[in-house]
């Protein structure tokens, strides 16, 4: 449904980009790959180049490692150090923005303005579970990007294939989900309507485009590799199949239970091409929770689709008088409200503002405490969940284990679970020289209990989060 005012449009985006930018502001940053991407960003900006081996982590100090979004890190370092937590969360809130803006475009071409809102909240609630400061969120956009120019081909317009090859360009030094367009393209050259002998020369060129990346061929390698990894199945949660947990997933169940209702009722369906979207990525979703998002952006835009009908009817019609510089004074206040939530701003008129970053595996207090006891021995035993934060802010201390699950053995992680558990413990610390134990009291109470009681063990430093031990004799 088509409304004759942009600036109608643009007061109603900006009412359901208010709640989401806002929310964006004050979701926390968990530790998981923030800070070590941090840490390589600077690595990279300071010796001018990739790191080819690892530097971050003792247990594997020297080996080779692979980092393919290397531009992510960059970005997020001079965005860091520019602009500490203030700027990091605009860049957040502009990249949602993006993102979310554009699937409400794609929803406007099938509803109002108001329908495509009350859709767009909804799935903006849904899916900020993913909205962590890390490399997907730079892959988000681009995902929209794609599915504009996909979307117009089925049309019979070929003005934004260029999009296609430009957004591979990028992704792939971002982050590893850039084989995305490249099943969207594949599935419209195939199933779609469009010129496919266009759509088979702008996917040669998409592979070319993939190509130009510090690594060449090697980021489809990687890929491969990432793809088949046992770490990543079985000890990160993101790749396991979604449960109906947490009030995200109950409203993606719940609208996976809705939708074929409305695809059985409605006058509108879906084409061959967008079936097979819809399956596609439906399948990937239903494999792993990380997929889930690129799923929801498609269920948004289908559900506009089939509902547009009876919401063009009932709930957009047609608004007789419009002052479109009213509407405009009021969208731009409304995307300018949002910006008290940020931090450093509403630090000023909110006391009890959510924390920067989550505490509980952001050990700041226990690391401030450690730069001034360089007479602890090492090496350092830690909670994984640390050792992002660790390597940030605390490169003189290599860590055992890291957020980078694809950098250690399904081995090493197993023994890891071991230790956390006190399952072996001290034979381990032996083994392998251990000398500082800094552990996550949410995460590992049995193996701070077990040191706690163990003669060996001496407690260093101790708060709400992080405590510390080292090895008596060391000392």
């Amino acid at each position: 449904m088509k409304n004759p005012s942009r600036s109608y449009d643009f007061l109603w985006l900006s009412i359901a980009l208010l709640p989401l930018i806002g929310l964006s502001f004050m979701l926390t940053v968990p530790a998981q790959d923030y800070w070590w991407y941090l840490r390589l960003g600077r690595d990279i900006l300071e010796q001018g180049a990739l790191p080819l081996v690892d530097t971050m982590s003792h247990s594997r100090a020297g080996e080779p490692i692979f980092y393919q979004q290397w531009l992510s890190g960059i970005i997020f370092y001079l965005v860091y150090q520019t602009g500490n937590a203030p700027l990091t969360f605009l860049l957040r809130a502009v990249l949602i923005g993006l993102t979310y803006g554009s699937i409400w475009s794609l929803m406007r071409s099938h509803v109002g303005a108001r329908t495509a809102t009350v859709l767009l909240v909804i799935l903006g609630l849904a899916t900020s579970n993913n909205w962590m400061i890390r490399p997907q969120l730079f892959a988000y956009p681009l995902f929209l990007l794609c599915l504009f120019a996909i979307f117009e081909w089925q049309k019979g317009s070929i003005r934004l294939l260029f999009l296609l090859p430009l957004s591979v360009l990028l992704w792939v030094n971002v982050h590893g989900s850039f084989v995305l367009p490249f099943l969207l393209a594949g599935a419209a050259l195939i199933f779609g309507n469009g010129d496919r002998k266009l759509m088979f020369y702008t996917i040669l060129s998409m592979l070319v485009a993939s190509l130009l990346n510090p690594h060449g061929w090697g980021v489809w390698r990687y890929l491969v590799f990432i793809l088949n990894n046992p770490s990543d199945y079985l000890f990160s949660v993101e790749w396991r199949p979604p449960t109906n947990a947490g009030w995200q997933m109950n409203i993606f169940f719940a609208w996976m239970l809705i939708f074929p209702v409305l695809a059985a009722l409605s006058k509108q369906k879906l084409t061959w091409l967008e079936w097979v979207l819809f399956l596609g990525l439906g399948w990937l979703a239903f494999s792993g929770i990380r997929y889930v998002i690129w799923f929801m952006f498609l269920l948004a835009i289908f559900t506009a689709k089939f509902i547009s009908e009876w919401t063009n009817t009932y709930i957009d019609k047609p608004i007789e008088k419009i002052n479109p510089r009213i509407n405009m004074a009021i969208a731009i206040m409304l995307l300018l409200t949002s910006l008290v939530f940020m931090p450093g701003v509403r630090d000023s008129w909110w006391k009890g503002a959510p924390e920067l970053y989550e505490l509980s595996t952001t050990p700041i207090d226990a690391v401030e405490f450690l730069k001034d006891r360089a007479d602890l021995p090492g090496p350092m035993w830690n909670d994984y969940a640390f050792g992002s934060y660790l390597e940030f802010a605390l490169p003189s201390r290599p860590t055992w284990m890291d957020t980078r699950m694809y950098s250690f053995s399904q081995g090493q992680w197993e023994e890891y679970v071991r230790v956390t558990n006190a399952d072996g413990w001290q034979d381990m610390f032996d083994r392998e020289g251990i000398n500082l134990l800094v552990l996550s009291k949410a995460a590992q109470p049995n193996l701070i209990q077990a040191a706690t009681v163990s003669s060996s063990w001496c407690k260093e430093y101790s708060d709400e989060h992080a405590i510390i031990f080292s090895r008596c004799e060391a000392k």
